[in-house]
C-alpha cells in the first residue's frame, strides 16, 4: 500500500461516538481551499455549480514537452488524487454535503462561491468580487470551526493554503487585500465576521491568474455593455483597482501592496496559447504568442513573487491545473523543504567582427540593435517534466535587447523552484536535492541603424547553451551544495563543491553564491559573439 494513503488512513479515521477530539494543526500541514476560475454565462455557472471538485479533480493524458510539439501519453491523475496519494490528503464530501463534524488538517475544501449565483442552487442574481471575497472569509471560519474546534491552541495556529485557479486568484487577492483590511462595507456582517481582520492564510498558489488583467490584441478588456453584463470587467485594470483596494490610478495593478507577503504567494503561469480552445478558439488569436491562450504571461505574476513558466494552456486537455508541472509546482511551494532562485548577470556581449567593423568599434555600438532570447529549463533529477521551461521554439523565452544586456544594471530573474524531500522520485538512492537548469542565448538578428544585417547570421544558433546540476545536501553539517558544468564535467553530475570561502550567509539563514558562465573576461581573444556573465544562485530554507 502507498505510504502516504497508508498514513492518511490511519491519521483520519473515523472517530468512534463519544472519543476525544484531538485536533492537530501543525505546518506545513494546513487545510488546502481550492478556488476555481471565472464562469462567464449563466450557463457555465450551472454547469459550475453541478461539479462536486469544480476541476480540482480533473486529470490529462496528454503531455507537450518534446521540443518538435509532439504529443506524448503522460497521465496525470489530478491535483485531488495527488495530494491524497502523495501528502496524506483527504476531501471533505461526506453524506451528500460538506463534513458535518470534525476534519483534520490534511483535508481538501472547495470553495463553491458560484452557488448563490446560480438559478438552480441560489437566486440567480450575479455577486460582486467583494461579495465572493466575504463568502471567502465565511468559508475560511467554517473550515476552523470544524478542523479545530473549540481547541485554543489549534485555533491559534490554524492557517489555510489558497490554491486558486484563473479569476480565483483575484478574489484570494480581494480578500487578502481588501476584505480583511477593510472590511466588507456592511458592520454587522463584519462583526460576525471578525472584519477587518488577520487572513488566516498562510500562503497562496495561482494557476494562469490575469493578475494585470486581461489584454486581448493589446487592449484591456473594456469596462462597457456585454462585458460588464457578462462579469468580464472583472479583468478591466480600472475595476481591479477598486476591488483591490489600489489607491489612485496605477498603470498596473498586480502588486499586494504590502498586505500579504509576496514571498509566499506562487504564481504558476501557462506558455502554450495554441492548445487553449475555449471561445472557439477566438481568445488565443487575440492574445497569440507570450500568453496561455488568455492570460499574456506579461500579466499572470504579482510583483515581486516567487514564479515558474510551464508549457500549458490556460484550461482544457493541456492545461495548467491539471498538469503534472503545476501539480509539482503546487506540492513543492506547500510542503517544500528548500528554496531556490536563479538570476543572470550579464558582464559582457560581444558581437561578430563584422558588425564591429561596420560600426567603428566601440564608439559605434549605439547604432546597434539586437534581440536576445534567454532559454531556461529547470528540472529535477528522474522526472519527465520541467518545473519551469521557457523556450523560443515555444514562444516563451525572456527576450532583451542589446542595449539592455550591455547596459542594465540589475540581475535578470529567471526562476524559482522548491526542493521537497517527500518528492524525490523513488528509484533514487543518493540523499541529495538534486535539479538541473539549462541556460541558453540564442544568436539575434542584429540591426545596425535599423536595418537588418544578414551577413555572418545564422538563425537558431546559440552564442551560449550550457546545463547545470546542482546538489544540495541539507543534512551535512554545513549544509553541502555541489555543482557540475555539463560542457566541462560530466553530464548529470556535480562534483564541484561550492567552498565555504565562495559562499554568502544572510542573516535569514539563506546561502548565496555565483557561476561564472561563458567566455573569460580577461581572454585577450574572446569568442565573437559571445557571452559572459555570472549565474548568481540563493539557496534557503523553506518551511523550516
Amino acid at each position: 500500500m502507498n505510504a502516504a494513503i497508508a498514513r492518511s488512513r490511519t491519521t483520519h479515521a473515523r472517530r468512534s461516538p463519544g472519543e476525544p477530539r484531538m485536533p492537530t494543526v501543525e505546518p506545513p500541514y494546513f487545510p488546502i481551499i481550492y478556488v476555481r476560475g471565472y464562469a462567464a454565462t449563466d450557463g457555465e455557472i450551472e454547469d459550475t455549480v453541478a461539479t462536486p471538485y469544480m476541476g480540482f479533480n480533473l486529470g490529462a493524458t496528454k503531455s507537450r514537452q518534446d521540443h518538435d510539439g509532439k504529443i506524448n501519453r503522460f497521465i496525470f491523475e489530478s491535483p485531488l488524487l495527488r495530494l491524497m496519494k502523495d501528502e496524506g490528503y483527504i476531501d471533505t464530501y461526506r453524506d451528500g454535503d460538506y463534513v458535518k463534524g470534525a476534519a483534520p488538517a490534511r483535508s481538501v475544501w472547495v470553495f463553491r462561491y458560484y452557488e448563490p449565483s446560480s438559478n438552480d442552487l441560489g437566486d440567480g442574481k450575479r455577486r460582486q468580487m467583494v461579495a465572493f471575497a466575504t463568502d471567502l472569509r465565511r468559508f475560511i471560519l467554517s473550515v476552523r470551526d470544524k478542523v479545530c474546534g473549540d481547541d485554543p491552541q489549534a485555533r491559534e495556529r490554524f492557517q489555510v493554503y489558497l490554491v486558486a485557479h484563473s479569476m480565483g486568484g483575484l478574489i484570494s487577492r480581494c480578500y487578502l487585500q481588501n476584505v480583511c483590511i477593510h472590511g466588507s462595507g456592511d458592520k454587522a456582517r463584519d462583526e460576525q465576521l471578525g472584519l477587518p481582520g488577520a487572513s488566516l492564510v498562510d500562503k497562496v498558489f495561482t494557476y494562469g491568474t490575469p493578475h494585470n488583467g486581461i489584454d486581448i490584441r493589446g487592449l484591456n478588456v473594456p469596462d462597457l455593455g456585454l462585458t460588464r453584463a457578462l462579469e468580464a470587467d472583472t479583468f478591466n485594470r480600472g475595476d481591479m483597482a477598486r476591488y483591490l483596494a489600489i489607491d489612485g490610478q496605477p498603470a498596473r495593478v498586480d502588486t499586494l501592496d504590502g498586505h500579504f507577503p509576496p514571498e509566499r504567494f506562487f504564481c504558476c503561469i501557462g506558455t502554450n496559447y495554441n492548445d487553449y480552445t475555449a471561445f472557439f478558439g477566438l481568445a488565443r488569436k487575440g492574445t497569440g504568442p507570450m500568453s496561455d491562450g488568455l492570460v499574456m504571461i506579461g500579466n499572470a505574476a504579482v510583483s515581486g513573487a516567487p514564479r515558474a513558466f510551464v508549457h500549458r494552456s490556460h484550461s482544457g486537455a493541456y492545461g495548467l491545473v491539471n498538469s503534472e508541472e503545476g501539480y509539482q509546482n503546487l506540492r513543492r511551494f506547500l510542503f517544500g523543504q528548500f528554496r531556490v532562485d536563479a538570476r543572470l548577470v550579464i558582464d559582457a556581449i560581444t558581437l561578430p567582427p563584422a558588425i564591429e567593423k561596420a560600426v567603428g568599434g566601440a564608439t559605434g555600438r549605439h547604432r546597434v540593435n539586437a534581440a536576445y532570447y534567454i532559454e531556461t529549463e529547470a528540472a529535477v533529477r528522474g522526472a519527465r517534466y520541467f518545473l519551469h521551461q521557457r523556450r523560443f521554439d515555444q514562444s516563451s523565452a525572456l527576450m532583451k535587447n542589446y542595449d539592455e544586456l550591455v547596459h542594465g544594471h540589475d540581475p535578470l530573474y529567471l526562476f524559482t523552484g522548491y526542493l521537497h524531500e517527500g518528492a524525490k522520485m523513488p528509484e533514487s538512492h543518493d540523499r541529495a536535492l538534486a535539479f538541473q537548469l539549462r541556460l541558453a542565448i540564442q544568436v539575434p538578428a542584429y540591426e545596425i541603424d535599423n536595418a537588418f544585417w544578414f551577413d555572418e547570421h545564422y538563425p537558431g544558433d546559440y552564442i551560449f547553451d550550457e546545463t547545470l546540476t546542482f546538489e544540495i545536501r541539507p543534512r551535512q553539517t554545513p549544509l553541502s551544495i555541489s555543482y557540475g558544468l555539463a560542457s566541462r564535467h560530466a553530464p548529470r553530475r556535480a562534483p564541484k563543491k561550492i567552498a565555504s570561502d565562495d559562499l554568502t550567509i544572510a542573516a535569514d539563514g539563506s546561502l548565496h553564491f555565483e557561476i561564472a558562465l561563458g567566455f573569460d573576461r580577461q581572454s585577450a581573444n574572446p569568442p565573437a559573439p559571445g557571452f559572459s556573465g555570472r549565474l548568481q544562485i540563493s539557496a534557503s530554507p523553506w518551511n523550516g
